[in-house]
């Protein structure tokens, strides 16, 4: 069985164009830029950067395209078979730091694993979704999101969109805080259920949803004024973000223990961010508020 790797790979080119185009038009200050780059040990990527722009403090549209011999553990471990197969590995990886704290943080991804291993067919699943992490939630922008996602899933059956967004739920999740990291969309992985080209299909769904479902709330929010306080409580909010990504994120795991570029993994970390020791908002605050109403795992369909 061949696998149509380039037909992928094409698309996900064209979506990390596409996402930055969308972007930079948006910001309308700074561009990305761009840097390609080698693995040594087979593939490379092309990573692209914006930082101080008008509305982007820093963000990054990644696309890698990896392979080699041995899955690192972070891929097999869920599937001890598959330790010592040979694999390729790619997709677009993107976060977005909005610079006013009243945009959320955006993260979105999709992926394609293949692994092989000699006188075996290939065996291959796709990964992704797209979750979002705000600082100032408004109960508009949360059922925006939500709705995106789920009209994005419909195609694909009843129970898409409610699997994938309680996976989110339960994946984007510090349990050494008890706390979601945002208030979710969706996630998925090991995605092999339906035949390739159907799979294909819905990671293009996902892909091409993500930019429909953050520039309204950028435009909606980019406006509004802010202080300096609202702007320390981002930061210390994006701890709990710097927190997942060194912690559980799989994505970053894999690409360190793959030896991926260590740059362009840790693009993902935001540019500023604070710890504080035992700190709690006011009670009754927009700050409580997050925690207390918005990172509740809610059903934002049924508002």
């Amino acid at each position: 069985m061949s696998l149509p790797i380039n037909t992928v790979k094409n698309y996900l080119l064209s979506l990390q164009d596409n996402i930055c185009h969308a972007l930079e038009a948006e910001d309308s200050k700074e561009k990305f830029i761009e840097e390609l780059w080698d693995r040594p040990s087979g593939g490379g990527g092309r990573t692209r950067v914006i930082a101080n722009g008008a509305i982007i403090e820093k963000g990054g549209v990644n696309f890698s395209h990896v392979y080699g011999q041995g899955l690192p553990p972070s891929a097999s471990a869920h599937r001890p078979e598959l330790a010592g197969c040979n694999f390729q590995a790619l997709g677009v990886s993107l976060v977005i730091h909005p610079a006013n704290p009243h945009i959320p943080t955006s993260h979105a991804n999709v992926r394609l694993f293949v692994a092989e291993k000699e006188g075996h067919p290939p065996l291959w699943w796709f990964g992704g979704g797209f979750d979002l992490t705000p600082y100032y939630a408004v109960e508009e922008d949360c059922v925006y999101w939500h709705q995106v996602a789920y009209e994005a899933c419909q195609p694909f059956g009843e129970n898409v969109y409610p699997r994938f967004k309680k996976w989110c739920d339960e994946y984007f999740y510090l349990k050494h805080r008890m706390e979601p990291r945002g208030i979710g969309g969706l996630f998925f992985d090991d995605l092999n259920e339906w035949d390739f080209d159907t799979c294909f299909s819905f990671i293009q769904a996902i892909g091409n949803a993500y930019i429909k479902a953050y520039i309204p709330i950028i435009q909606r929010r980019k406006s509004m004024p802010y202080t300096k306080e609202q702007r320390e409580f981002q930061a210390f909010r994006r701890g709990r973000y710097v927190e997942f990504n060194l912690v559980y994120d799989r994505g970053t795991l894999f690409g360190l223990q793959s030896g991926g570029r260590t740059e362009s993994i840790l693009m993902s970390l935001p540019p500023e961010v604070r710890w504080s020791y035992d700190w709690h908002p006011k009670p009754n605050s927009a700050e409580s508020k997050l925690t207390d109403y918005f990172l509740t795992n809610r059903n934002w369909l049924n508002q």
